[in-house]
């Protein structure tokens, strides 16, 4: 999402679990607007390469985008949403 909204200054974008582990890491989620991928190429995060690993977490932690609640005691279901402005 990151790569699609890049540059658009209008958009943030957010991906989590309900229950507040997004697979077997302590985050919910990440957040993305669209100054992200500009951020993470500034930090030489390789963007496309951690996709193909499909490693999102160190991309997001590398920028401080990680959505953290805790355990949330609900498993309801993947959330995403969109806000455009």
């Amino acid at each position: 999402m990151a790569l699609e909204i890049s540059g658009l200054k209008n958009v943030v974008c957010l991906s989590a679990d309900t229950d507040g582990r997004d697979g077997s890491e302590n985050n919910a989620g990440a957040f993305c607007d669209g100054l992200t991928h500009q951020r993470m190429a500034a930090g030489n995060v390789e963007i496309e390469e951690y996709l193909r690993a499909h490693n999102s977490w160190s991309a997001f932690d590398a920028v401080d985008d990680l959505f953290v609640t805790g355990p949330t005691g609900t498993n309801v279901n993947d959330f995403r949403a969109a806000l455009v402005l």
